[in-house]
């Protein structure tokens, strides 16, 4: 099952972001039993990093969840808010 992880950044944090961003991405692309399929940081209208958007494959809801809770981010402090939808990829899917 598909899931889309949309993470809005804490206000005034984009020095959080990029001193724990190596970390996440060597996060991102660790084997685990969440696969991720696309990931990206979103963007404020003067183009500054402010969240994250990923999609991720894993058998249920909880399993996205426990695996987000070890993201270098959220450790860091970076993060304000995170919803996680079930997701169905109907056009553009590789």
């Amino acid at each position: 099952m598909e899931f889309l992880v949309y993470s809005a950044d804490k206000p005034d944090s984009l020095h959080i972001r990029q001193s724990a961003r190596e970390a996440h991405l060597n996060w991102l692309k660790a084997p685990s039993e969440v696969k991720l399929l696309v990931a990206g940081p979103w963007l404020d209208d003067d183009d500054i990093m402010r969240g994250s958007l990923l999609i991720v494959e894993a058998d249920n809801k909880n399993t996205v969840l426990n695996w987000l809770s070890n993201d270098p981010y959220r450790a860091a402090g970076l993060t304000a808010s995170v919803e996680v939808k079930a997701y169905k990829w109907v056009i553009g899917k590789p």
